[in-house]
């Protein structure tokens, strides 16, 4: 039994009810106390020794049609193209050997 039990007890005892309100309140204190930093050493612990995995974000969601974006803010579905410019490079070669 904790001493702060044992005073809990002797305030009763003595039927000094003020003072054992008191000490029931630090016996409170003190359990809930030791409770939690057990909690915490457990916790810390499993951090640590990689216990505890968890993702660090949701997954990516995909997308499925890809688009461009118009002036107007509208997206425009592109339908099979995948995002690849598609410019005629060839032009400017002939040109270039005149």
């Amino acid at each position: 039994m904790s001493e702060e039990v044992k005073n809990f007890i002797d305030k009763i005892a003595d039927g000094d009810n003020a003072a054992a309100g008191e000490a029931f309140k630090d016996a409170l204190r003190v359990k809930v106390g030791d409770s939690l930093d057990a909690h915490r050493k457990e916790v810390a612990g499993n951090i640590f020794n990689g216990n505890l995995e968890q993702p660090h974000s949701d997954p990516k969601p995909v997308i499925a049609n890809p688009g461009t974006f118009n002036q107007d803010g509208s997206v425009s579905v592109t339908n099979g193209n995948d995002g690849e410019a598609q410019i005629d490079l060839t032009q400017g070669t002939e040109d270039a050997g005149q």
